[in-house]
Formats: structure tokens, sequence, C-alpha cells
């Protein structure tokens, strides 16, 4: 998929606030939006014009948009995050996601954007922490009458499924040991890395380039095989809060 957009939000100073299960330490704000306008330096200079979204110090994780919408060519889907303390978040990504989609609001369940791949007209899935079955089966009521498919991975480690697979195209996927041999995955080509490389799993495919965490060689060397260009970012803070690429933009 080609991307020419995309929805960003800045953080917010209260982003070391949010919730994670890293132990990593505090982020530290004036690195955090360092990292966050080279991010969005490396989206702009792959053709993607963007929409950046002013901080929301009252929901200190809301610059990981990602988990609040889930955007097809057709319609978006407002999801309905499995953290209480981010519900709040989804009626401020309303107005600049209505501006380009019609929007899909979901009624019931729990589901966060970071558990939803998309290849081809296949959504994967993750059932983790922030996503139940009934968020699925309310997102699949949604989606299925456009005519795409649903199927379920079951996490056990990473608080996402992005966290552990992401597609580098629609026959290859950047996914961890321990999820590589699952079913749903038989027919792609599978990169498989270690648990040590597991962050740089999430691993992002714009418009033709890779752009990836900086610090892991060994998954550089892995996905340069591919013969994409290769954009190294550093996101040293947004890991301190269990955030990725994938997490601080919706494209579409």
């Amino acid at each position: 998929m080609q991307f020419t957009q995309a929805i960003v939000r800045r953080p917010a100073p209260s982003c070391g606030a949010g919730l994670t299960t890293a132990t990593l330490g505090a982020p530290d704000y004036d690195k955090t939006l360092t990292q966050f306008h080279a991010y969005c330096d490396a989206l702009r200079g792959l053709g993607v014009e963007l929409t950046e979204l002013p901080p929301l110090d009252a929901f200190p994780d809301a610059h990981f948009v990602e988990d609040v919408a889930v955007v097809t060519p057709e319609f978006a889907v407002i999801t309905r995050p499995g953290a209480p303390a981010r519900r709040g978040e989804t009626v401020h990504i309303e107005a600049a996601l209505g501006a380009h989609r019609d929007l899909l609001p979901m009624q019931a369940g729990r589901l966060d954007g970071g558990d939803v791949m998309l290849v081809g007209k296949r959504f994967y899935i993750g059932l983790t922490g922030r996503t139940d079955a009934d968020g699925i089966a309310a997102f699949e009521a949604l989606v299925s009458r456009f005519g795409y498919s649903v199927v379920a991975v079951p996490v056990a480690a990473g608080l996402h499924l992005k966290s552990v697979v992401n597609a580098l195209g629609d026959d290859t996927l950047l996914v961890t040991e321990a999820l590589a041999a699952h079913p749903a995955f038989a027919d792609y080509r599978r990169i498989a890395i270690s648990a040590a490389d597991e962050y740089a799993g999430n691993t992002l495919r714009v418009n033709g380039t890779l752009i990836t965490p900086a610090g892991y060689p060994r998954v550089h060397d892995a996905i340069g095989s591919l013969g994409l260009p290769l954009h190294v970012i550093d996101t040293s803070e947004f890991r301190k809060m269990d955030g990725g690429l994938t997490c601080l933009s919706l494209r579409f």
C-alpha cells in the first residue's frame, strides 16, 4: 500500500506518566520530542503528508495514536482500547480521521489498534491483555461486510501483536522466533528474530522503505536481504513506555 497521509500527535509533557511494563526508567521529554520530530521527518521524506495533532496532557499515552483506530482504504474503525485509562482518547482522533474516512465505532469488547495487522484483505488480531475475544468479534462484525476476513492470534509474550510480528510486504513477515511457527503465518515468508531483538520486530514499511529502530544490527542485516532502503531511527524514549514505530502514526 502506498501511503500519502498520516496522523500523528505530539507527545505531552505528561508522557512519562503513561502505562508501561518496561523497567527502563522514565523518558526524557526533550529527547522524546527530538525522536518524535525525527520520525515525522522520516515520514515526510517518504512522501507522506502529516496531520500533527496537539498534545493531550490528560492522556499521557495519546501520542500512540495507532491504538485508537484502524484505517483501511474504505473506512476507519474507532477502537475500544483495552486500558480503561485510554478510552477517552478516541474522541480526540475522530475529527482528524473523519476528514479522510467514514468512521465505524466499536460498541463492545476491548481492542487496541496495536494488536491489528492488515495483510491484503485479511486482519490478524492479537489476543492479548489489551484485546479480547469480544473485541475481535465486534471488529469482525464491522469489517466483514467490506470483504475483510479476521484471524485471531493468541500472543503469549509482548504487549501487542505488532510488538512481535509486522508485515514487510504482502508475502513477508518480520516475526519473533516464538511466533514464527504459528500456523496462521505458514503461507508467508518469515524473517525470524531472536527474543533479544524482539523490539526491532516493530519495523515499519512506508512507500518502499523500511523504518527500523536503532541498535539492532542483526535485524538490520536480516531485513537488508529484502533489498529495500533502511531508515534507522532512535526510539529509546518511546521504548521506555512500551511504544514503537508503528504506534506513533495512523497511515493511509
